[in-house]
């Protein structure tokens, strides 16, 4: 029983993933009505579509920061919580948005909303995880997102614009109503000395007859000890390490192409001229990411993170090359499924390791006294970068072609093998203190 309440808890903590995955997938079915103007009483440039697109991102690497400090205050659960609000307003600014002016606001609020759950969530899941189960719960976030877009996706193909605002929008209000019944995280209670809270968390998450003892002496013993200046913390050699090893992660995992490929798929798969309905293949690939996510959490544990990146990264350079072939010398030959064929492979590649994994290993990789800064600065840059990707991605198709855009990705993903192989540690059943000491910390 135990097992099943921190399966609950993490996965109503990593809820707020999938209102940003609806977030992100409610970019591919809305281009087309909205710069149509079919959605609104006004419609949107290229150009402007393209903020309206990337300043979701842009909110979310403004948060990632101040949300680091927050949570060091005030704790994971009230945070989480209270981000419901500006949330709202977000969707809100959205649903009923008289210019493009609003959608940029709206997108930029869930974006900055979306930003705190991915620093915050994470961070909670693995704090009420035993260890055998750390390396699943901290795929719930990277589950819950892919559930989104499919969400964003599925809604988008079947329903008016109008509809597809509201459906997004209620999803926070779903996390409150979840969330709000889950324990604060033990570790953030025994950091502001309330032991008995700690404990009462902790029956809470184990079983009332589970013998916590072992696990509240590590924390407690954690929690007593002296704690260094954060300059002094973030000065150690694996504090360092481990936090270069994380934006490298979360470079790669943004400039192999994911969300240029999730935001603009209905116009990919419309300039591919595979035949079928733009919307449903991306439905299609939501669809496959999905069960690609799960997979990826049942091999976790088992394979490692490092195996799950390397096959990760290959087989998205795989398919990027297969798209760069595709519209440079096969566009106008009777292959139209090969790009649906290769992006779905691109997805599962992507769901597989890079989706989950570098979140997973940006929580693990982080002492516990410098992990709410090491996480803001990761997630500050992971953002910062699907910024640059969003928004140049639609410049890079026009001014290079497709077949050249796709190959950078495909050049990208090589060079991520090259660095795991040579410098990412396997952390798969090790404790947080072991892998400090691996990295020399």
């Amino acid at each position: 029983m135990g097992k099943i309440k921190q399966y609950i808890a993490g996965l109503s903590a990593a809820f707020g993933a999938f209102c940003l995955g609806a977030s992100i997938g409610w970019s591919g079915p809305m281009e087309k009505p909205i710069t149509d103007g079919d959605a609104y009483s006004f419609s949107a440039s290229s150009d402007e579509w393209g903020w309206v697109t990337s300043m979701m991102t842009l909110g979310a690497a403004c948060m990632c920061i101040p949300i680091g400090i927050l949570i060091q205050l005030f704790g994971r659960k009230l945070v989480m919580l209270v981000l419901v609000v500006p949330y709202l307003i977000g969707w809100a600014c959205i649903i009923w948005a008289a210019n493009v002016y609003m959608l940029y606001i709206g997108r930029f609020v869930i974006g900055a909303c979306g930003g705190a759950f991915c620093v915050t969530a994470p961070m909670y899941s693995t704090e009420i995880a035993e260890i055998a189960i750390r390396g699943i719960m901290g795929c719930f976030f990277q589950l819950w997102i892919v559930h989104g877009i499919l969400y964003g996706f599925g809604v988008g193909a079947l329903a008016s614009p109008f509809v597809v605002n509201m459906l997004c929008g209620i999803l926070p209000i779903v996390f409150f109503v979840w969330f709000i019944w889950m324990p604060e995280s033990p570790v953030y209670l025994l950091q502001k000395g309330k032991s008995e809270k700690a404990e009462k968390s902790m029956k809470w998450l184990r079983g009332q007859d589970a013998d916590i003892s072992a696990d509240m002496k590590a924390m407690t013993d954690e929690a007593k000890k002296e704690k260094p200046k954060v300059k002094e913390g973030m000065t150690r050699r694996g504090s360092i390490i481990g936090l270069l090893i994380s934006i490298a992660l979360m470079f790669f995992q943004q400039f192999t192409g994911i969300n240029a490929i999730i935001f603009y798929a209905t116009s990919i798969f419309d300039k591919a001229g595979t035949g079928l309905s733009p919307e449903w293949c991306t439905v299609i690939l939501g669809i496959v990411q999905v069960f690609a996510t799960i997979i990826a959490i049942a091999l976790i544990e088992r394979i490692g993170r490092r195996i799950l990146l390397m096959t990760s990264a290959a087989l998205m350079c795989l398919t990027t090359l297969i798209m760069g072939i595709y519209f440079q010398w096969l566009k106008d030959s009777d292959v139209g499924w090969l790009p649906v064929l290769a992006i779905c492979f691109f997805i599962v590649g992507f769901s597989v390791g890079f989706g989950p994994v570098p979140w997973l290993m940006l929580a693990e990789l982080s002492a516990e006294d410098v992990k709410p800064l090491c996480g803001a600065i990761a997630g500050t840059c992971n953002w910062l970068f699907a910024f640059c990707v969003t928004k140049c991605f639609p410049l890079c198709i026009d001014n290079f072609g497709a077949a050249a855009t796709f190959w950078i990705f495909a050049v990208i993903s090589f060079l991520a093998v090259v660095f795991i192989i040579l410098l990412v540690p396997e952390t798969k059943g090790k404790t947080l203190n072991e892998i400090q000491e691996l990295m020399g910390g």
